[in-house]
Parts: structure tokens; sequence; C-alpha cells
């Protein structure tokens, strides 16, 4: 995806692309490639295939929600900032967390948040499950790309969920008639499920619109072993 594309395929979801955006995704796309060559934060380094399978794929999200009047949001196992930075670039107002396991990437992360001088954004060093025990009901978005199954999932990121605001799942295929049974334990509901091919590759992505009905039980998330061992 070549920059034409990717300014026209980004309009098609109903964003305008300013010059300060593209400096930015240019900056970005520089950090990942320099720090990728020091510790393992993609496997896609050609730029199209960034711009395309990184930056573009982030910002479908926008095909479920509208971010305009969402105060937070929080990505869940971010890796290299994929799609929290992304959305940020794009929606500057929106107070971001990012959430992963790997210190080296929340490093990385931190760096990317100052060169390209970002504000609001927290960057936090740390497992979700254990993170979701004390940051319950917090966020009007929560979201996670590519990260485990839906039902793990539910269980990480629900309990951050403000009451009647929505988790977004970005995943390749999902069957989710699996998991009826998950979003009754966690008090939510599936509102959109938006199906599509990326454009160029055709590889198809899904992603899943789940809104929190109720509080979340304060017994969920369990410990990790225990959501290993015996998915919701």
């Amino acid at each position: 995806m070549d920059l034409k594309q990717f300014i026209l395929e980004v309009n098609k979801l109903g964003i305008e692309v300013n010059e300060e955006q593209l400096e930015k995704l240019e900056k970005y796309y520089d950090l990942l490639i320099s720090y990728n060559e020091k510790m393992n934060l993609t496997a896609i380094t050609d730029k199209k295939e960034v711009y395309l399978k990184h930056f573009y794929d982030s910002l479908t999200l926008l095909k479920v929600v509208d971010l305009t009047n969402e105060e937070s949001l929080c990505d869940v196992g971010t890796g290299a900032g994929f799609p929290g930075i992304v959305l940020k670039i794009f929606y500057p107002h929106i107070k971001l967390t990012l959430v992963d396991s790997l210190n080296k990437r929340i490093n990385f992360l931190k760096d990317v948040v100052s060169i390209l001088n970002l504000d609001n954004v927290i960057c936090v060093h740390a497992r979700a499950e254990e993170y979701a025990k004390v940051n319950r009901e917090k966020f009007d978005i929560v979201t996670a790309r590519a990260v485990a199954s839906l039902n793990v999932l539910l269980e990480y990121c629900i309990p951050m969920v403000k009451k009647n605001k929505y988790f977004v799942a970005m995943k390749g295929h999902e069957d989710i008639n699996l998991y009826e049974n998950s979003l009754k334990i966690l008090d939510s509901r599936i509102v959109n499920v938006n199906e599509f091919l990326l454009p160029i590759e055709n590889s198809q992505r899904t992603i899943i619109k789940i809104e929190k009905l109720n509080y979340t039980n304060k017994k969920y998330p369990r410990k990790f072993s225990e959501i290993k061992k015996k998915p919701l």
C-alpha cells in the first residue's frame, strides 16, 4: 500500500488525512524499523506492508466505533503500539493507555510517544489480567488486536470497560458463536460484527464490538493460570 492508496482507503473510513498525521506516521515507521534491528517488534518491515498491515489495519477499528466523542482508550497487548498509537495520531484528544507484558516494548513506546510529541499517553508494563484487577470500569473503549482467543480476551478486557461502553476485538477469522457463555458470564453482548477483506492483499479481518451491560463480578479476571487452564 503506497501513500496514495493509504490516504484513499483511510478517507473511505471517514477520516481526512493531514500533513501532520502523515509526518508522524513517517517518524513512527522510521522508529519501528530502527528499534526492530535491536528487538523483535514486528516481522513486517517493508514500508508498503507496514502502511497496510499495521497503520491502515489499526484504523479499521473505526468501522465499528466513532472515536470522536470517546474520551479514553486502552490498548491491551499493544506490542509495537498497534492500534493504539495510530489511533492517537488521528484522534489526539483520546486519553490513551498502552499495556504490554514486555518491558522492552514499553520502553520503545515511551520513546515513540516522546518523539511524536503525543500528549495524554500512559505506557504500562503489566500483564493484562493484573492490570485489569486494579483498573476496573475505567475506559470508554478497550481494544486488543490479534492477541489471544476471544474468550480469553473477554476476561482480560471486559472488567476494564465502563458500564455501557465497549470492548473492540480486532481479529482475523472468528466464530463468535463459540463465545456465548463467556459473554453471558461477563454481562456483555455483541452489538456489531464487521467482516471484511484487507485492501490489496485480501486477507480476512473481523472486528467485534461488544457492549458491557453491567459491572463485572470482582472474581474476574482470574489468575493467568486459571484462565489458561479453564477459559470461560
